[in-house]
């Protein structure tokens, strides 16, 4: 009787399907990421605690000021290494997360939209005579609307890989740093 109506409540039904598909794997992956910093976190603090305790050996072993300094220096470089690795690592989880939650949300828009447009169609071919205007001006909202989420999806494609970008010159700025701060304590040696 209404096949419009019927043609909109398939849409969004299946619209809402696929939303519910796509935050249950989206939930999935962050608790995955979630579980691998933890995993991560736990590691480091175990490394840390036993890197701790074999240098407060050494270091309670020192025979003279100079020597004790000398192994304090020499803690700097492995110290900021494995900083440099924990960042890296960590950088790494939360790229693969943000790729997945980026590929979910396109790939949900895409079929929201195939939809939507395919509804828009098939009602503009069944709309009566002097609702022309009505519809085009609902296709031109809709494409506006596309055309503003592709924009919105490019900048933050661009945010995202500039902040990656940052994130990997600080840490090879630290690595740097690092680097130097060791060759002047074993220069002093």
């Amino acid at each position: 009787m209404f096949p419009i109506n019927e043609q909109f409540s398939a849409v969004v039904k299946a619209s809402l399907e696929a939303q519910i598909s796509m935050l249950a794997a989206l939930s999935a992956k962050g608790v995955e990421s979630v579980e691998q910093i933890v995993e991560l976190n736990i590691n480091v603090a175990k490394a840390s605690l036993e890197d701790s305790s074999t240098t407060a050996r050494q270091l309670l072993a020192a025979k003279d000021p100079q020597e004790f300094f000398s192994l304090s220096a020499a803690q700097a470089q492995p110290a900021a290494a494995k900083v440099i690795a924990y960042g890296r690592h960590l950088a790494g989880i939360a790229s693969s997360a943000q790729a997945e939650f980026t590929r979910a949300t396109e790939e949900q828009i895409t079929e929201t939209g195939r939809r939507v447009s395919d509804m828009v169609e098939d009602a503009s071919k069944n709309a009566p005579a002097g609702s022309e205007n009505v519809v085009a001006l609902f296709k031109s909202a809709f494409g506006n609307a596309n055309a503003g989420y592709e924009q919105f999806s490019k900048s933050t494609k661009k945010a995202v890989e500039t902040m990656e970008a940052n994130l990997n010159t600080a840490v090879n700025q630290f690595a740097q740093a690092a680097e130097k701060t060791a060759a002047g304590a074993r220069a002093r040696k």
